[in-house]
């Protein structure tokens, strides 16, 4: 925390911390001046809100999927297998991602042999595909390893309540919409409201390594953004001015979301 100093003054290295100029809220004022970074909130907020509709149902369905499974070898080798990609390292990922999608890559093979296109398409260099990639990416990579918390909380549901259910003739789907479902219902808003708070995030490793000059319309994050004027320009109060704030947004929809959780299912972090 003591470092946030830098985000009121004008840093200097030669100077330090103290001995810089203290320059108030003019870093916070050419933030909201600057249009990179407003074309960065975009991206980062669309590439979250994405991510919350398609990735963050996506470990839950996977979870009750594998609950279905019989205790056994199958099942144990399915979970272990779907946690693999979770250790991958995040450029040997992108490096086949790449080799995939290129102009003579496996995808464009495909997509011309069955008469999609008629010559190849360069998936990398275009605005279009990039959130897809982006999601698809993130969904092989991490679906696995989140199912981890809600087959925890899948074994802890109540096993009377299910054979009682199965007495009264309850079909499979109905136990888990009326048991299983209510029952992980709290760990379901807990990491909600953890991921809806981390909005202005975005995956830094993924998006910086699939970014290039012909997509950065659209790939250009606050993380990327940060990265390019903090490390490379060396603007380093104006970065630390973005993160700062970017923490202040990300705690205040945290307190906000949790407050609505509490009003709304009575479930809450705190």
């Amino acid at each position: 925390m003591y470092g946030v100093i830098i985000a009121f003054k004008d840093y200097r290295f030669s100077l330090g911390i103290w001995g810089s100029e203290w320059v108030g809220m003019a870093h916070f004022q050419r933030l909201f001046e600057n249009p990179l970074v407003w074309r960065a909130l975009r991206n980062t907020v669309t590439l979250s809100l994405l991510g919350t509709a398609f990735l963050f149902p996506a470990p839950i369905l996977l979870a009750l999927m594998f609950n279905e499974l019989k205790d056994g070898l199958f099942k144990r080798a399915v979970q272990s297998i779907s946690y693999l990609p979770n250790f991958v390292a995040m450029m040997v990922v992108v490096s086949l991602v790449t080799t995939f999608l290129r102009p003579s890559g496996l995808i464009n093979n495909i997509l011309i042999s069955l008469g999609v296109f008629d010559r190849p398409f360069n998936f990398l260099a275009a605005t279009g595909p990039f959130y897809p990639i982006v999601l698809s990416t993130e969904l092989w990579k991490g679906v696995g390893w989140g199912t981890i918390i809600y087959l925890a909380a899948i074994s802890a549901v109540d096993q009377e309540m299910i054979e009682a259910s199965i007495i009264d003739g309850a079909k499979r789907l109905q136990q888990i919409r009326y048991i299983i479902l209510p029952s992980i219902s709290e760990t379901i808003v807990i990491l909600l409201i953890l991921n809806i708070s981390n909005i202005l995030s975005s995956n830094f490793d993924l998006v910086f390594l699939l970014q290039n000059a012909l997509n950065m319309s659209v790939s250009d994050t606050l993380d990327t953004f940060v990265f390019r004027m903090g490390i490379i320009q060396g603007a380093y109060s104006f970065t630390t001015a973005v993160g700062l704030l970017r923490s202040v947004v990300g705690f205040a929809l945290l307190v906000l979301c949790n407050k609505v959780s509490r009003a709304l299912t009575g479930k809450g972090i705190m």
